[in-house]
């Protein structure tokens, strides 16, 4: 009986050291847990280098086609329109015979008094022609209509003298004098080259802007009150480090202005800049200068800390 009970004392020693050695094993064999909470997530970036450029600051303000100069055809005497050759949007040239006029006297006698004595030329007709050239922008009487002497028939705009009226806010009048080149963008893309003749010595009480005409030569017939766009630069430079405007980031009064600016391949740190000017894409970076090495991120950066983990991608 001694002899079982000290065989299952050694087997049940073995058991147990054997435990042991397999904890043992499992321990020393297995790798170190990983704390999740020291790994730090990095956001991924594209950066971007400065640039040496030419910008211009420019606004875009709204002009409306005219026709400054109008002949307003009237009637020479009281009668009947005999014969009208104009209709609205036709073209008209100089000296070009528009309208009949026949007396209520000649319509009533018509050519009696002319068989009684051939020799009395006499008709009552009186034609009304074009002074100048242009194209007919109304039309107010028609061909039997009976009219007042000086009564206007028709108006006809010259094509020579089409302008762009621009109404410039007055903080702005110094930038465009005149004499200065400006050019016209028509709502079809076309662009026409204009020049400021003059301004209005008005402003608008209201809107506290100043109108400034452009005229224009149009190699087309240029429908009145058509909107273009005119740009207008405020100013210019060249040569001038600019960067992405998606590079620049600002607060939300946009008083302080700032660029995420890697100082090695995974960091990116808050750098406070001075910008100048910009155009649709680009922004002038007055301070600090940038080494063109330097790599600024454009893709990213929004809501970042001021020292931030990223990883640059392409």
């Amino acid at each position: 009986m001694k002899k079982i009970n000290k065989r299952l004392t050694n087997k049940l020693l073995y058991i147990i050291y054997l435990t042991g050695i397999a904890l043992i094993y499992s321990c020393t064999g297995s790798s170190p847990a990983v704390d999740e909470s020291a790994v730090t997530p990095q956001t991924p970036v594209q950066v971007t280098t400065v640039s040496m450029s030419s910008l211009s600051d420019v606004i875009i303000l709204n002009a409306t086609s005219a026709y400054l100069e109008k002949s307003y055809i009237k009637a020479t005497t009281n009668g009947y329109l005999q014969k009208s050759n104009i209709q609205v949007g036709a073209a008209v040239r100089d000296n070009q015979l528009l309208f009949s006029l026949i007396t209520k006297e000649a319509r009533a006698i018509g050519n009696s008094i002319n068989q009684l004595d051939p020799g009395f030329k006499f008709s009552g007709i009186s034609n009304i022609r074009a002074d100048k050239g242009g194209f007919v922008t109304q039309v107010n009487h028609q061909k039997g209509d009976y009219v007042q002497d000086g009564e206007a028939l028709a108006v006809i705009s010259n094509q020579n003298s089409l302008v762009f009226l621009l109404d410039l806010p007055y903080e702005f009048h110094g930038i465009a004098s005149s004499g200065k080149v400006l050019e016209v963008t028509l709502p079809d893309g076309e662009v026409l080259r204009g020049t400021v003749t003059s301004a209005l010595s008005a402003v608008d009480s209201v809107a506290q802007t100043q109108r400034l005409i452009i005229k224009v030569h149009a190699s087309g017939l240029i429908p009145e009150n058509l909107i273009g766009k005119v740009k207008v630069i405020r100013s210019a430079a060249n040569n001038v480090q600019s960067l992405p405007k998606t590079a620049v980031l600002t607060n939300e009064t946009e008083d302080v202005f700032w660029v995420m600016k890697m100082i090695n391949d995974s960091t990116a740190v808050k750098t406070i800049i001075k910008k100048g000017m910009e155009d649709g894409k680009s922004i002038q970076i007055l301070s600090p200068l940038f080494n063109p090495s330097d790599k600024l991120i454009t893709v990213g950066n929004y809501g970042l800390t001021d020292t931030a983990k990223v990883k640059i991608i392409r």
